[in-house]
């Protein structure tokens, strides 16, 4: 089967949707031909292989103001793009990760061609309005009616979690929303290599360990996690490990320096994929404030890691975080309760090794293998829409 991913964030971008397409592209090329459609990181178009036999079809591309590394291609003359793009390929499906403006014309493209369209929605408009210079009441709606509108176009849809579907659902994408898991690569993180190296390397000493592994941006309410491990500092000699990059570095080492942790809380910055598993081979316990999370992939690998998670009580994290069994779950924004979390968690070290075991248990029900099986069945459907433009 040739199958063209069409992506608007994608490598080098760092985030969950970009994991994920690159993870199922690099899976889905055991069997099948695969193309992805993704920015450039350039101003120029350019077509080439990659290692793994993956052709990517880079578009033109703009730096993102404020977020260095992210790019996006402007709507002007995508479709033509993509219309050029799907005749070179021939795809016999394109499965696109999101509703904005490279996936749009891809959709367009493969509609008018009669090529089945499955869509992946990623998106919730909460991690956009921080970054907007007016209120999100005023774009919320619409972000959701604009979604909506593209993804109807789909022959189907799917979302990582019940969660997320049901989200998608609610807000008018037209149904069902098929709930289908993310998934992770379980193989990386069944035999976990020692920390040491991790901590020499990041100068990560060697005590108990709360970790958080992401983008540092504001919807991940890291000020949150900051404030919780000052009071966590007061009864436990324990640090923070916070592992990415983020707009958010500079304003979070001064909170923290503010309330006299600065010297307990180790920002790494970016650290490559590869290196991942050593972080939480580092880590006591993971932590997710977050409230805009769809499902959470590094809470999964966390999690498969045998380490519970303190996350919040929001969006999509309750279907992993399950009280007593893999973690717990504490209100929004309520540091204090974050911090007796995690202090209950860091006291015991007998009830965190258990918790992290059921966690990996839990985690073991995500495996990649199962995601990519599914994709693959969906792509197999030739529905009566597409067939009949042909």
């Amino acid at each position: 089967m040739r199958i063209l991913i069409g992506a608007d964030t994608y490598a080098p971008h760092v985030n969950g949707a970009s994991a994920f397409a690159q993870r199922l592209a690099v899976a889905l090329t055991a069997r099948h031909e695969v193309h992805v459609a993704a920015p450039s990181t350039t101003r120029r178009s350019h077509t080439g292989m990659t290692r793994e036999g993956i052709v990517e079809h880079r578009v033109r591309s703009l730096p993102v103001p404020g977020h260095p590394g992210f790019r996006f291609s402007p709507p002007v003359g995508l479709r033509a793009v993509a219309r050029r793009i799907l005749d070179e390929v021939k795809p016999d499906v394109v499965h696109v990760q999101s509703h904005f403006p490279l996936c749009r014309a891809l959709v367009g493209a493969a509609r008018e061609r009669g090529v089945m369209v499955v869509a992946t929605n990623h998106f919730m408009p909460e991690n956009l309005v921080h970054y907007l210079p007016f209120g999100s009441s005023a774009v919320h709606g619409w972000a959701w009616r604009d979604a909506a509108r593209v993804l109807a176009r789909a022959d189907v849809v799917t979302a990582p979690t019940p969660y997320a579907a049901a989200l998608a659902t609610v807000a008018g994408v037209p149904g069902p929303v098929l709930p289908l898991s993310n998934g992770i690569d379980l193989t990386r993180f069944r035999e976990l290599p020692t920390a040491a190296e991790f901590r020499l390397r990041y100068g990560v000493p060697d005590k108990p360990t709360i970790t958080y592994v992401g983008r540092l941006d504001a919807e991940k309410n890291l000020d949150v996690v900051i404030r919780a491990f000052a009071e966590v500092r007061r009864s436990v000699d324990a640090q923070l490990l916070l592992v990415g990059a983020g707009a958010g570095r500079r304003t979070l080492k001064a909170l923290a320096v503010s309330l006299g942790v600065g010297s307990d809380v180790v920002f790494t910055g970016f650290v490559a994929d590869s290196d991942l598993p050593s972080a939480y081979a580092a880590t006591t316990v993971f932590v997710n404030a977050g409230t805009a999370e769809l499902q959470s992939l590094v809470t999964l690998e966390a999690m498969a890691c045998g380490r519970p998670v303190v996350g919040a009580d929001a969006a999509a994290l309750p279907h992993l975080v399950l009280d007593d069994e893999t973690g717990y779950l504490f209100p929004p924004g309520d540091s204090s309760l974050l911090a007796a979390r995690l202090v209950k968690l860091l006291e015991d070290p007998s009830l965190t090794r258990a918790l992290g075991r059921r966690a990996r248990e839990v985690a073991s029900q995500h495996d990649e293998v199962r995601t990519v099986a599914a994709f693959e069945q969906l792509y197999a459907i030739r529905p009566a829409r597409a067939a009949a433009v042909v």
